[in-house]
């Protein structure tokens, strides 16, 4: 069974990239085509990339290896925090502390000071030995520990792979992975540079949606892992199965689901006489208004490049998506 489908990705506006000056050149191979100002992803390469990572994250956690959650952007930090919790991976959802992995043996001390913390009852004044403001101290340290070391409290050394959301925000964690050797798994928008990620998924990494979904897909891998580690076969449901499942689909989806030829090579028109933005895109990623005298332009496939589906209009929906 898939680990995710096509239409999935399609309801999660995965395809969404930046607008067109605000990309990557080394993205190129994984842009299938632009329109209104708008790149527009590869989703076919999505798919057998999400196959790749997904193997590699199942075969390193049943070797006895862990995954490490990385995403501080706003659109990320819940998704990141829930499905790292749910198959008990560190995660890092706030602030990247500098040296988090380079400097591990600093930072575990500092875990160990927050467990010590956590030990305390600084509601019993008496019983403590201590005064009401050195009790308070205590507090603010142990929830400023909580707040930038809490997704890693059990983390005892450093993980043998990071899942990291918009490759640009965590340069830092990409540098400390990179100068240790650790495998690094990201979404790949098109402005983010491939050389940088050794198990790339070219999508969206501005919609919660995409996100979430992509997220899921990695903590889905790991439950997988784990159950393998303890000798247990498993068939699940692909990832996101519920996301949208009964949501109808535009006629150039179920075009690009059923495999049937579309009457133009041209990607998504966008539907913006309204000023409407694209899903998946932030304030930067607006569509420009469409002129509806103009017919979409046809456009040509890149020598080269591996063929991709047609489409023809962009959704009328728009996903709930927050500005990067």
């Amino acid at each position: 069974m898939a680990v995710v489908t096509m239409r999935q990705l399609l309801e999660s506006g995965v395809h969404f990239g930046h607008q067109t000056r605000r990309w990557n050149p080394k993205m190129k191979r994984f842009i299938f085509t632009e329109r209104n100002g708008i790149y527009i992803i590869d989703l076919q390469q999505s798919l057998s990339y999400i196959d790749r990572a997904y193997g590699f994250i199942k075969d390193t956690v049943a070797k006895g290896g862990s995954v490490m959650f990385v995403g501080t952007k706003k659109q990320g930090q819940e998704a990141i925090s829930e499905q790292a919790m749910r198959v008990g991976m560190p995660y890092v959802n706030q602030r990247w502390l500098g040296g988090m992995l380079t400097n591990f043996q600093t930072v575990h001390q500092r875990l160990l000071r927050l467990k010590e913390l956590d030990e305390v009852d600084f509601d019993d004044v008496a019983g403590s030995g201590k005064t009401k403001k050195e009790l308070l101290q205590q507090k603010r340290e142990r929830d400023k520990l909580e707040r930038s070391l809490g997704g890693i409290r059990d983390m005892a050394r450093t993980p043998s792979a990071v899942w990291i959301v918009d490759t640009n925000k965590e340069h830092l964690a990409v540098e400390e992975a990179k100068k240790l050797g650790i495998p690094i798994i990201a979404i790949l928008d098109s402005n983010c540079d491939p050389d940088d990620v050794d198990f790339p998924i070219p999508g969206n990494d501005d919609a919660i949606r995409s996100v979430t979904l992509l997220t899921r897909v990695v903590a889905d891998a790991v439950a997988e892992g784990l159950l393998a580690r303890a000798g247990v076969r498993t068939g699940e449901e692909p990832a996101g199965a519920e996301l949208g499942a009964e949501e109808p689909l535009a006629e150039w989806e179920r075009e690009l689901l059923e495999g049937t030829p579309a009457t133009s090579t041209g990607a998504v028109a966008a539907d913006s006489d309204d000023g409407t933005i694209l899903p998946g895109a932030d304030e930067d990623t607006a569509a420009p208004a469409a002129d509806p005298s103009a017919a979409a332009p046809v456009i040509e496939a890149t020598p080269g490049d591996d063929p991709a589906p047609a489409v023809a209009s962009v959704p009328a929906e728009t996903a709930d998506v927050e500005t990067s």
